[in-house]
């Protein structure tokens, strides 16, 4: 079926999947490559081996182009990182990786969850908005830029249940 899809559309398509032990280099290169302080194999490691962790990972073919990142606890949950690889944004890829990670957490029991996402970043804030989160609170001087300038961080959420 994979090979009728590609020969139709040029392509595999992309699924969303639990990401594995083999995922964490990957996992990283991405995440450093999305963001201004990225994440090592190690801590990836930890993440898929916690049990309180949800992680999933967007593969095309054998390479992975995103990923989502959440902790659970009790019946919350926050989102610490989702991220898609550059070449592939603007494309739905996001929405449909959130969706599906959303689906898994109201599985596991999760009635909220929260995000903070940098306040200029209007792209994911769009894509979060789509999403059903609203802004719930704000983080003065949350995260650092490149440059060393400070930013602020709107806190978002979103009910499940």
């Amino acid at each position: 079926m994979r090979r009728l899809l590609a020969n139709l559309f040029g392509s595999i398509p992309p699924v969303v999947e639990t990401a594995q032990l083999g995922d964490v280099h990957q996992l990283a290169q991405l995440h450093g490559a999305s963001f201004h302080r990225g994440w090592g194999a190690g801590e990836f490691e930890q993440m898929i081996l916690d049990r309180n962790t949800l992680t999933h990972r967007l593969r095309q073919g054998r390479q992975i182009i995103g990923f989502s990142v959440s902790r659970i606890a009790l019946d919350e949950a926050e989102i610490l990182s989702i991220a898609i690889t550059a070449a592939r944004r603007g494309k739905g890829l996001s929405r449909a990786l959130l969706q599906t990670h959303l689906g898994h957490l109201a599985g596991r029991g999760v009635h909220k969850v929260f995000l903070e996402v940098e306040e200029n970043n209007q792209p994911a804030r769009r894509l979060y908005e789509r999403m059903g989160f609203r802004t719930v609170g704000r983080r003065e001087r949350y995260y650092r830029d490149a440059s060393g300038q400070q930013l602020n961080a709107l806190v978002m959420q979103r009910d499940l249940s």
